[in-house]
């Protein structure tokens, strides 16, 4: 093994030993495990199944994506969406904070945590490819695993708002991010919901596809 694949699976596992301390937990396959080392797991899966050439920092920008999300709750925040916008501000930049101390702490150099925080930031969205990569998987698997979730969570809203929810998200995916979703093994209710709004964002979507740096 390189000095180079020695510390990007270094900074893997200290990511997953972070994320080991999360107090809440979710059931696979029968076994409850922390919340937040599930998510980067299939993070990790799904990024290697859209983009098997993904390079290292992109990797690890994927795995912490959401690194020691707990620390921030939501409930300390308003409710709405301004609320909702500072609590997601706040996060990455806990995140960043928190996977620049891994990577430096492993040996990497300041462009390259500069670069994994951008990402985790999501600044450069439709500008950079690796950007756009990267909320292609999140979209796919919020899509893939937490959709019926957050259906159960906002059951006050109509189909019309699940819709319009749904149609915000695929504007931020790109033409391969919707074909990664659309390949998906998805529960009716959540296929009907996304075709519904890409039928509705079609014009949209369309304008998007024809810049889109796929």
């Amino acid at each position: 093994m390189t000095n180079d694949s020695k510390r990007f699976e270094a900074v893997i596992k200290a990511i997953d030993a972070a994320n080991a301390d999360d107090p809440r937990t979710t059931t696979v396959n029968g076994a409850a495990r922390p919340y937040e080392i599930v998510y980067a797991e299939r993070m990790t899966e799904r990024m290697a199944a859209i983009y098997p050439d993904a390079s290292e920092i992109l990797r690890i920008a994927a795995r912490a994506q959401h690194i020691r999300r707990w620390d921030i709750p939501r409930g300390n925040y308003p409710e709405g969406r301004n609320g909702y916008n500072d609590w997601r501000k706040a996060c990455r930049k806990h995140h960043g904070e928190v996977i620049s101390r891994i990577m430096a702490e492993h040996g990497y150099a300041a462009d390259e945590i500069a670069r994994v925080v951008m990402l985790i930031k999501k600044e450069q969205l439709k500008k950079d490819r690796d950007s756009q990569a990267l909320e292609n998987v999140v979209d796919v698997v919020f899509v893939e695993h937490y959709f019926d979730e957050f259906i159960g969570k906002y059951s006050k809203y109509d189909d019309d708002k699940i819709v319009d929810i749904v149609g915000k998200t695929l504007r931020k995916m790109s033409p391969k991010g919707h074909a990664a979703a659309l390949s998906l093994d998805l529960p009716q209710r959540t296929r009907d919901y996304i075709m519904a709004a890409v039928e509705r964002e079609k014009e949209t979507l369309a304008k998007l596809a024809a810049v889109a740096i796929d």
